[in-house]
Order: structure tokens, then sequence, then C-alpha cells
């Protein structure tokens, strides 16, 4: 395994996390176990989680994900050798109104999903707490263009960063996060950090693949110079560059095959995308999940990609892909697909 700096901190993370938003809903809890252990085995130390999985989102399973990873750190004694990851919910329509009664990022609210989350995960703190999207409107989550909406009744960035602040005083989380963000909020929060003298994020997590690549226009050079590196999550885009949907396949239990809804990744042009690269993984002899999850772990700006598996053998597919090397050949190749089939799926 290989480890990068977390931020400006001296915490190392290991290049690959662990994501579990799968467990609660297409893992049980001794899969997660499972999981976790095969993960720590092979150098894993970080893992992320957040209060809204697991996903799709409902009122009925909310929360077990957390609990799920709680109930195996509850059983070690190893707590300080990892970083643990969680995000609290920002504001939404009926999708996440089961949570908080309808989540804002305010101190009321962030202090609740902290100690919430402290609760199921049986731990003292949290490593780093990231905000899962921002508190205002946004093109998140695949939405496409830039819709503004004045709305007065937001919480200023300065007021989450200073609830955030007392949460870092009280020794409840060590470091802070933002998520789904662009550069203009990445850059709201680095500003009121410095002015107001206030804890200053560490990581941004975006998505980030060969099928979504926008990270690198715009955030990219913020994370370099500022040091708020990416925790890129969806690398293999929902498991589509992996292959195992082309031509209309459907695996049994499959994301796709139990959520179809799920279809960021599977328009017309991610789908021409896909097949080139994956003739590009066999004609270089490579796993089409390897070569794509291998170019994001070489990125420069990165601080660790965030996999997810259902299968044991999902996950040790993913993990092997921290020991592939990507010649400056098959890189060339890469880039002249990009620039055919540039960011499909954003």
């Amino acid at each position: 395994m290989q480890y990068h700096k977390l931020g400006k901190t001296n915490i190392d993370v290991s290049v690959i996390c662990l994501g579990t938003m799968t467990w609660g809903e297409q893992n049980t809890e001794s899969d997660a176990h499972q999981q976790l252990d095969y993960a720590v085995e092979h150098g894993i130390n970080f893992i992320d989680a957040a209060e809204l999985y697991p996903v799709p989102p409902k009122a009925q399973t909310q929360g077990l994900t957390e609990e799920y990873l709680g109930s195996w750190l509850a059983n070690r004694n190893d707590r300080d050798a990892l970083i643990i990851a969680s995000k609290a919910a920002g504001p939404g329509e009926d999708w996440v109104g089961h949570i908080r009664g309808g989540p804002r990022l305010n101190k009321a609210h962030l202090n609740t999903a902290i100690d919430t989350s402290l609760r199921r995960l049986q731990t003292d703190y949290i490593d780093l707490y990231k905000l899962h999207w921002p508190e205002r409107n946004n093109n998140y989550f695949g939405s496409l263009g830039y819709s503004h909406e004045e709305n007065q009744h937001l919480i200023p960035i300065e007021e989450t960063l200073e609830a955030l602040a007392g949460a870092v005083d009280a020794g409840k989380i060590r470091h802070i996060g933002i998520s789904n963000e662009t550069p203009w909020g990445t850059m709201k929060f680095l500003q009121a950090a410095e002015k107001l003298g206030l804890p200053r994020i560490v990581s941004i997590q975006n998505p980030y693949s060969l099928l979504n690549r926008s990270f690198e226009v715009g955030l990219a050079e913020i994370a370099h110079r500022e040091q708020t590196g990416l925790l890129a999550y969806s690398p293999l885009a929902f498991g589509v560059l992996s292959g195992k949907y082309l031509y209309g396949a459907l695996p049994p239990n499959s994301r796709l095959a139990r959520f179809p809804d799920y279809a960021r990744y599977s328009n017309d042009a991610g789908i021409a995308a896909t097949l080139e690269y994956i003739k590009l993984a066999k004609r270089f002899g490579i796993g089409p999940a390897h070569m794509a999850l291998a170019f994001v772990n070489t990125r420069s700006f990165l601080t660790s990609t965030i996999i997810g598996a259902t299968t044991l053998e999902q996950l040790q597919t993913n993990i092997a892909s921290i020991d592939i090397e990507l010649s400056p050949e098959l890189l060339d190749e890469i880039e002249s697909i990009h620039r055919s089939h540039s960011n499909p799926c954003p």
C-alpha cells in the first residue's frame, strides 16, 4: 500500500480508501466486517462513511453503515491506527427529509449529526468530518449547468465553519473536509478559515474517473496549491468502467440491476467512451477496472481513491490496482480517448 499526507496534517492515509455506502443495503454486517478485515490486512487505514448511508437513502436503513463500522471498531484495539471519516448531509428535498427532520449545516444540526455518528461508530472522535454537499444549490450529483438561486435563508459558510470549529475544540472531530464542492465554495472555506482563525479544510471529496475528469478544471490547481487533495469517489463510475454492464448486461444483484435510476454513468456518450477504454485496457493486457483505478490512483492532486465493493472478489481487484503501473504509451492513449470523449458523465 502507498500513503499520502492528509492535507497539511501529519496524518498518513492509504492511497486507497474503503468506501462503505453499500453496507446495510447491498451488504450485511458480516459482509462489512469481512471487507474491513481484508482491507486493513492489505494496508488500508482510511475508511469513509456518512450519516446518510447506505445508498439509496431511506429512513428504514439510514445509519446502518456507521453502525456496522462501529460494531467492528468495538471489537478492535487499534482505533488510533485507523483514519475514520464520516459526513453530514446537507439540505435537500424529500429524499433526505428523514435525516434530522431535514438537514441543515448550522451549529445545532451539525452538533446533533456529529454526536449521533459518534454513538453509531462507537468511538470518541472522527478523524475527518466532511460536509456531504453544500448548503446552497449547486450542480452536484451529476446535474448539468448552473441555475443561480438567491436564497436569504442559506446558512453562511462562516457559520458552518464556526460550528465545525466548535466540534474540533471539543475533541469530537480532528479535521474537516468538503464534498461535492466547486472552486468557488472551496476557496470561500479557505478564505473564511484564514480570516477568522478557524480550522482549515484538508480535503475535497468529489467524483473523479475516466468518465468524469471535471475536477481537473479549477479544483485540481486548488488541491495542489492549497494542499486540499482530492478524495475521489466513483472512480469506477458505479462499476461501469469494469465493463460488466456493456451491451445491456445487468449482473444479478449489481447496483444498476437493483437501482436502475442510478444512470449517471450510463448515457450514450458514457457507454461509447467506456467501450474505448475497455478496448485500450485489453490491448495492453490490463483489466479494465485495474486500468481505471490505477489512472485515478496516480493523479498528482489525489490524496486517496475511495473504492466500494459488494463482494470480496471486487474488493480484492480494487485494492490490487495499487500495484498497477501505467506506461507512458498507455497514458498517452488515455488522453487521446479523453480528447474525443471529454467528461461524458459529469
